[in-house]
Order: structure tokens, then C-alpha cells, then sequence
């Protein structure tokens, strides 16, 4: 991956995703340990061994910088020089042996994203983007698609673990994201819906309950791709708000499906 001209600091937490996906791949033919965080909302025990793992790892790579992980996340929004883990995204995905599932990592720096990865094993791809260097999928480099109208996009989006409390809100933007695009998707796994969308494979992603670690990666490797991150009405994304994220030339167009009423 030296082709790709990161920063030693990037280069350093590729190495440390190297061995956490080994870790990851020891466990995925075992036996899953498997509890409920809440109703519909699981963590395993490779998630914890992952979550530990990196954090351990990742101290000496950044010196000083905080964590927020998943499984240990106590603030709601990252510190000035921050770690975002997800070491599982797409939990449920994986204890059900269904291999969208990945494990997403992002410095969080001067009030952005500095640089990320999301590596997914099972799939046997690693995404990586740094800010200024573009965006990477086992060393090539990628960018959106252009498709440039929404009756012709493939979208992604994801539920809520409170999808039976919300449900009026959610077949609202299902609705809408039915009506006016050409197919909606939904993998499991908001990391690697965002990595789809980089790579063109998407051409957007929207979705309206979502955490800082599962899409703070993602986040940068769609704009060094060439795409745009927003909130649903086309302000600077903020975490914990819906977001949307795209190749750019549908983007506005999406901003004006998702303000209709269905």
C-alpha cells in the first residue's frame, strides 16, 4: 500500500488493521457469545475483543488522543484529537454469519475527520482515505459514480434500533427514497454503505438514526472520493443527525425528495 503515499500515521493504523482483521477472522467461524445492548441492538464478544484490541494498539499511534468506541463510548461527541472506532459495524450481520460487517476507524482532529479505514475482512476489502490524498480500495483508487439524476441512482439506507417506535418516519423516507430513485438498498452495515458510495457502487446513502462510529470513516473517504457529506437539509453534517452522503450530482436533488412529504 506504499503506492498510495500516506502519512506515516495512516500507514501505522493499516499495520494495526492487519492484525485486528486477523483477530477478526480467528472468530469468524466460532461458536458467537451474543447479548442484547437492547431490544434489537447486540454486541459480541469478538466486538469487545476487537474494540479492546485496537484502543490498546492505537495509543502509541497518536500519542494523547482520546477514544470513542461503541462498546466504551460515554461522551456523546469526539474530544479535539479523538480515535472513532466501530470494531464491528454491521453487528448483527456478523452473528448471523452474513459478511457485510466491518470494522471502522477515524482520527478525529481540528473539527473533522483527519483520515480513515474500514476494513472488512470477510469481503477481503480495506478502505482507506486521508485528507488531501484521496481515497482507497486495496490500493487503487476509487471515486463516486456520476450518475447525475436520482430516477437512475441506487441508494442505500439503514433502520434505526428503535425502528417499531419510529416506524411512521421510517416508511416515510423509505417511501420517498422508493418513489424517486431507481432501488434502495440496505446492507447492515453504514460503514460499508459509505464505502459504496465512494467507490460508485452506490450512488447515495441516507440515513436518519446513526452514531459517530459508524460513519466517521466513511465520512472522509466519501469526500476524497469526490462526494458530498451533509445533514438532511443540506447543512454541515453535525454527528448525531441524519445524514446524507453522495457522488455530489445527485445531492441536491436528494435534498429536495427528502423534504417532500410523502
Amino acid at each position: 500500500m506504499a503506492c498510495m503515499d500516506l502519512s506515516a500515521r495512516v500507514q501505522a493504523l493499516l499495520s494495526v488493521l492487519d492484525e485486528s482483521d486477523a483477530l477478526f477472522l480467528s472468530r469468524w467461524d466460532r461458536p458467537r457469545a451474543v447479548r442484547h445492548k437492547g431490544v434489537r441492538d447486540l454486541v459480541t464478544d469478538t466486538d469487545l475483543a476487537i474494540e479492546a484490541f485496537l484502543k490498546d494498539r492505537l495509543r502509541d499511534v497518536v500519542p494523547g488522543a482520546a477514544f470513542m468506541a461503541e462498546e466504551s463510548a460515554t461522551e456523546q461527541l469526539p474530544s479535539e484529537t479523538c480515535w472513532i472506532i466501530d470494531p464491528v459495524d454491521g453487528t448483527t450481520n456478523f452473528a448471523h454469519h452474513f459478511g457485510d460487517t466491518a470494522t471502522s476507524v477515524a482520527l478525529w482532529e481540528n473539527g473533522r475527520v483527519a483520515f480513515g479505514a474500514v476494513s472488512a475482512p470477510v469481503r477481503g476489502e480495506r478502505y482507506v482515505a486521508e485528507r488531501g490524498k484521496g481515497a482507497w480500495l486495496n490500493g487503487r483508487r476509487i471515486h463516486v459514480s456520476d450518475v447525475a439524476v436520482c430516477s437512475e441512482a441506487l441508494v442505500a439506507t439503514g433502520f434505526p434500533y428503535s425502528v417499531h417506535e419510529d416506524m411512521d418516519a421510517v416508511l416515510r423516507d423509505m417511501r420517498i427514497l422508493l418513489d424517486t430513485t431507481v432501488g434502495v438498498r440496505r446492507c447492515g452495515s453504514a460503514a460499508l454503505d459509505m464505502c459504496f458510495v465512494a467507490c460508485g457502487s452506490f450512488d447515495a446513502y441516507f440515513e436518519g438514526w446513526i452514531k459517530p462510529w459508524d460513519i466517521a470513516a466513511g465520512w472522509v473517504l466519501v469526500e476524497e472520493a469526490g462526494g458530498k457529506v451533509s445533514g438532511r437539509e443540506g447543512d454541515d453534517y453535525r454527528f448525531h443527525t441524519p445524514i446524507l452522503a453522495s457522488n455530489g450530482m445527485v445531492h441536491e436533488e436528494m435534498l429536495h425528495n427528502l423534504s417532500l412529504k410523502s
